[in-house]
C-alpha cells in the first residue's frame, strides 16, 4: 500500500516497545527516498497481534523525514514472539531484543547476561569471536533464569565510575557473589571499592581498586573487551575480602582459571574490625 508521511506518522503512535532509534539509519533510507531510489521489497511493516508496531520504524522515520510517499508491504497480525528474529536492514542486536522486550539499561544488560553465560558455560574459554556468540533468544532465556541481573545492574554502573571496572564485570561479579554468598553482606564491599577511604593496605578493596584504575590509566586508548579479565580480577578480591585475607598484588598468570566463589568464612575478624 502507499505509506505517506501523514499515514507514517499515525503508525509510529503505535511504537510502543521497539529498538532504539538509528538516526543514522533513518537519514540513509530518507536519503535514498528522495533521491528516487526507493524500491519495494519483502521488507514492510508489521504490527502485532494487539496493533502495536513491531517492523519497520526506521522505514516509517525515513518517510516523514523525506516527506514523500512509498509503496511498501504491510502485515497485520504478526506474532510478537517472533520479534526476536526480524531483520530489517539493520540486524536486530541483543541490546535491540532486550529494549523490544521492555527491559531498561539494555545496553549493559546485553553484555552483562552474554558475560554470566559465558561464565557458567566456559568461565575458562575464549570471550571473544564467533564460539562467544550467544542468541537474542539465548538473552532472553538467560534473563528469565537470572532475573536479579536487572537489579545487579545499578551496582555495575556504580562500580564502573569508581574504579574503571567494566560494567559487565562488575555486574557478574557482584550477581554471582550475592547468589553463591548470600549471607555475606555486599554492602561493605560496595562502599570501601567506591570511596576507597580508611581502608588499610592490603584490603582487597583498595588492592583490587587500584589495580584497575592503574590499568585503565595505562590503557586509556584500549578499546578492546576487558570483561572476562576484569571479573578474574574482581573475584579474586572478592574471596580474599570474605576470607579476612590480605591482598597486596593482584595479578593473573597466563592460563589462570577463572575463580569460584569461595565457601569459606572469615576465622578471624574483618579487615574492617583489625583496622
Amino acid at each position: 500500500m502507499t505509506v505517506t508521511p501523514q499515514l507514517a506518522e499515525e503508525w509510529l503512535k503505535r511504537n510502543k516497545l521497539n529498538r532504539p532509534l538509528s538516526r543514522q539509519t533513518v537519514a540513509q533510507i530518507a536519503r535514498a527516498i528522495e533521491q528516487g531510489e526507493w524500491q519495494l521489497t519483502h521488507q514492510g511493516i508489521a504490527f502485532d497481534e494487539e496493533g502495536n508496531l513491531v517492523d519497520g520504524q526506521h522505514r516509517l522515520h525515513a518517510v516523514v523525514k523525506a516527506g514523500e510517499p512509498v509503496q511498501m508491504l504491510v502485515a497485520h497480525g504478526v506474532p510478537r514472539t517472533t520479534f526476536t528474529v526480524m531483520d530489517t536492514g539493520r540486524k536486530r542486536t541483543g541490546r535491540d531484543a532486550l529494549a523490544l522486550a521492555g527491559e531498561v539499561n539494555s545496553t549493559h544488560l546485553a553484555s552483562a547476561l552474554r558475560g554470566l553465560h559465558l561464565y557458567l558455560t566456559a568461565p575458562d574459554g575464549n570471550w571473544s569471536g564467533s564460539s562467544a556468540l550467544v542468541s537474542n533468544d539465548q538473552l532472553l532465556s538467560i534473563l528469565e533464569q537470572h532475573p536479579g541481573m536487572r537489579e545487579a545492574i545499578q551496582h555495575g554502573v556504580t562500580l564502573n565510575r569508581a574504579v574503571k571496572v567494566t560494567v559487565s564485570a562488575a555486574v557478574i561479579g557482584w550477581y554471582v557473589a550475592g547468589r553463591e554468598r548470600p549471607d555475606i553482606d555486599q554492602a561493605p564491599w560496595l562502599d570501601g571499592l567506591v570511596s576507597g577511604a580508611g581502608l588499610a593496605q592490603a584490603d582487597p578493596r583498595l588492592t583490587f581498586r587500584n589495580t584497575l584504575l592503574g590499568m585503565a590509566a595505562g590503557q586509556r586508548h584500549r578499546r578492546r573487551d576487558d570483561s572476562r579479565e576484569h571479573l578474574l580480577y574482581y573475584l579474586k578480591a572478592w574471596n580474599a575480602w570474605v576470607e579476612g585475607r590480605q591482598l597486596k598484588l593482584l595479578r593473573r598468570s597466563p592460563g589462570e582459571k577463572m575463580p569460584k566463589i569461595t565457601k569459606k568464612t572469615r576465622s578471624e575478624p574483618t579487615l574492617d574490625e583489625a583496622a
